[in-house]
């Protein structure tokens, strides 16, 4: 099966090294000279040209923003266009339910079958093979596709690609909202005179430990904003949520407030730190 990917940044690539490694026949395009020598290294082919990676029975995408996967895959020199008919489009990025509809759609009238498989945890977790994979779409598509989901992480068959979306967007909106309240609540225990170190070990003894707090309160004590997760994709995504509970018929309260922290995040020069950044922000009144 030749598989082209486009997208090998921070998630991207670890997906790409793996199916390397699993033995596929894999071409990518990139700008980045050291990540093409790298990829080369492997045995990749490097594409000099977006189109080429059109010559493929399966087209990955894992890019930043959902404007992305669509001007690179839509309009007259789309990837759609270079893509025969029975090859499918696999894409991993965070974005909306209806993008994910309108892609499946233009998909289908190129003869293209569309796989929704939205990753998520981190690099080092995709690095190992562990990510899970979020999947929808038509039934041929993802049957084709499986397969090879399950030799780079691990997949789980929504069976549409509107849960396949949702799935990845819940698990944010919760992880943001979360990283707000830490932040919050470390402000407070500051001003209450607790140091911080010491703040975060008690408080992972208590009810209120979480995996976040586990990971971002000490980044915090600290005092390392060095992005793991960044502000501004941060924000993406709890735009791309309260957009989805909006189609829903529900208004997502506290999650809203969580998007309004991380807009004046990115407001007060925050945007390409770490979502623990948000400590920053919470300032006494």
């Amino acid at each position: 099966m030749k598989i082209s990917f486009l997208g090998v940044g921070n998630m991207g690539a670890p997906l790409a090294e793996n199916m390397l490694a699993a033995g596929e026949d894999l071409a990518i395009y990139t700008r980045r000279r050291d990540c093409a020598d790298r990829f080369a290294g492997h045995g990749a082919r490097v594409v000099a040209n977006i189109p080429d990676l059109g010559d493929c029975d399966v087209l990955c995408t894992c890019l930043p923003m959902p404007e992305d996967v669509v001007n690179a895959v839509t309009g007259t020199d789309g990837l759609y266009e270079h893509m025969r008919p029975g090859s499918i489009h696999l894409e991993f990025s965070t974005i909306a339910p209806e993008t994910a509809r309108m892609l499946a759609t233009a998909a289908k009238e190129k003869g293209i079958g569309y796989v929704q498989a939205t990753v998520s945890k981190t690099p080092q977790v995709a690095r190992e093979g562990k990510a899970p994979f979020f999947v929808g779409g038509d039934a041929r598509s993802v049957a084709v596709v499986m397969p090879l989901l399950a030799r780079i992480g691990q997949p789980t068959d929504l069976k549409t690609t509107d849960a396949a979306c949702g799935m990845k967007l819940l698990s944010n909106l919760m992880v943001m909202s979360n990283v707000a309240i830490i932040a919050e609540g470390m402000r407070l225990g500051q001003l209450a005179g607790i140091e911080a170190h010491e703040l975060v070990r008690l408080l992972l003894n208590t009810g209120a430990a979480s995996f976040q707090l586990q990971a971002r309160g000490p980044m915090i004590a600290d005092d390392d904003y060095e992005a793991r997760f960044a502000v501004d994709l941060a924000a993406k995504d709890l735009r791309l949520g309260c957009a989805m509970a909006k189609e829903l018929g529900y208004e997502p309260k506290m999650i809203a407030q969580a998007h309004d922290y991380m807009h004046q995040a990115h407001d007060e020069g925050l945007g390409s730190e770490d979502i623990c950044a948000l400590y920053k922000i919470m300032r006494p009144a």
